[in-house]
């Protein structure tokens, strides 16, 4: 059973009746038994559910999947359970709820609970929603962010630039990673790029590099990717790099939560733990975009610059509008196909996806001073156009292991334009609902693909984009919120 990083011990309903154990649904449960292997006691907590069928035995303990891994002990061990109280770190949390600043040993306390798996969903919640309604100040978010870092392991790699860049999210489709790592890697840069899978979206670069590529690369495995051809795209949560930050992510995402200091300090624990010296920042501003101000974009920079400047990363933020998704396919899939089209330098390669990711490889070339100012751009071109990128690309997917690309969705539906004109704005959140009511991310090839972008004109009942599902039910979940989106596109 995958209970998404939460240990949960299951036992039989009998056991609750006649065992006398004290326990009941819900409690904070602890397993525990010999190692046989080394005499040692191993131990385990998680929160206790009951079965009534025949899944246990009356005096059998099941545990979930990410439990047995971290209790260690074989299937059929002896164990024993009994009660358990919470960690005393969850009286920190509520102090944070009612008001309270934690100081750095506050935070390492709580993450430390975290990361070892002590915390039931409901307290994750807890510390997750303290942190979005009590605000940080700036040496409290810093104190969270150095805590995030220690409770995992850190790569260090030889030189003295070790390139990164990242994007806060909010924009569907803004695979500009992919297309910029090839290229950094091709003119001379490490580039260990480490991304997550989605949070709040129907992508991210985990997931979207995963369907070309292995991206739960072990640490040593990506020590070898990057000393053979460069650079990498792997995803973060296999390596254990800042871990307690997964494991707050698997609250945040169906909680549809990603806060300003949650943000800060996730990805720049994230870059700091993954060797990085030298960070560009991609800060996304539009109505519909995670940051909706340019007022608000200055307040986030400010944020990342101070605690990067504390936590030793050199750091530069780049805003970049946003009037909806950039390139055509949003879903893992659908993503990949628009890099790869911009790799192999197609005529219908989307625009405004290529243009962003040589504005952001360009700056990161002069930030690292492998170009001059204002030469970055035409340097990441011409590696683009000649396909020296690609050739790069597909040596980072072999290095990593590539995969075979998945079949187009089973079910696919045209969503049509209500009334003519030019399209002024689409609007992110909402269209990453419709890709994710299809199915995205779970389904790799579900999602949606535009027909039109923002500047297009179209006449009534033209269709503006395809959704891919891979069941009639996911189609018709996407289409009836399609129908039912309000200004989910915008026109003049």
């Amino acid at each position: 059973l995958d209970t998404l990083r939460e240990h949960v011990i299951f036992i039989h309903e009998h056991a609750l009746r006649t065992g006398d154990l004290g326990l009941h649904p819900l409690d904070r449960a602890r397993v525990f038994g010999v190692d046989s292997k080394t005499g040692k006691q191993r131990e385990i907590t998680g929160v206790l559910n009951v079965c009534s069928d025949g899944l246990l035995e009356a005096d059998e303990i099941g545990v979930s999947e990410e439990a047995f891994h971290d209790l260690g002990l074989a299937e059929g061990a002896a164990v024993g359970a009994s009660f358990a109280v919470a960690p005393a770190s969850v009286d920190l949390v509520r102090a944070k709820l009612r008001g309270k600043r934690l100081r750095r040993e506050d935070f390492d306390a709580i993450l430390t609970d975290v990361a070892t798996r002590r915390y039931s969903r409901v307290e994750l919640s807890m510390f997750v929603l303290g942190c979005a309604f009590e605000k940080f100040d700036l040496a409290e978010l810093t104190d969270y962010t150095r805590a995030m870092i220690a409770t995992g392991e850190q790569l260090t790699f030889d030189g003295r630039v070790v390139a990164d860049k990242h994007c806060i999210g909010g924009v569907p489709g803004n695979r500009t990673t992919m297309i910029v790592v090839p290229i950094l890697a091709e003119l001379g840069l490490k580039i260990p790029k480490t991304s997550s899978r989605a949070i709040t979206s129907p992508a991210g670069t985990g997931d979207t590099m995963g369907v070309l590529a292995d991206v739960a690369l072990s640490a040593e495995r990506l020590y070898r990717v990057v000393e053979e051809v460069g650079g990498c795209i792997a995803w973060g949560g296999a390596l254990e790099l800042a871990p307690a930050d997964d494991i707050l992510i698997t609250v945040e995402r169906p909680m549809e939560i990603d806060t300003e200091a949650q943000m800060v300090a996730s990805i720049l624990a994230k870059k700091k733990t993954a060797g990085a010296t030298h960070v560009l920042i991609d800060i996304p501003v539009g109505s519909s975009a995670k940051v909706k101000t340019p007022e608000l974009a200055e307040r986030v920079a400010t944020l990342f610059k101070a605690v990067g400047e504390q936590i030793g990363l050199r750091l530069e933020i780049v805003t970049t509008q946003a009037f909806g998704p950039v390139g055509y396919g949003i879903g893992p899939r659908l993503e990949a196909l628009d890099v790869l089209s911009v790799l192999r330098c197609e005529s219908g390669a989307p625009a405004d996806l290529r243009e962003k990711s040589l504005m952001l490889a360009g700056r990161l070339l002069e930030m690292t001073g492998i170009e001059p100012a204002s030469r970055g751009y035409e340097a990441a071109r011409r590696t683009l156009d000649s396909g020296a990128a690609l050739r790069r690309f597909d040596q980072i997917v072999d290095a990593q292991g590539r995969r075979e690309m998945p079949p187009e969705a089973r079910w696919r539906r045209d969503f049509a334009a209500g009334q003519a004109g030019r399209i002024t704005q689409i609007d992110c959140w909402q269209i990453s609902r419709v890709a994710k009511r299809a199915g995205a991310p779970s389904n790799a090839s579900a999602g949606v693909k535009l027909y039109k972008s923002v500047g297009d004109t179209l006449m009534q009942g033209e269709p503006i984009f395809e959704i891919h599902a891979e069941s009639e039910t996911q189609l018709q979940t996407a289409l009836e919120y399609s129908n039912s989106a309000r200004q989910l596109i915008l026109y003049k």
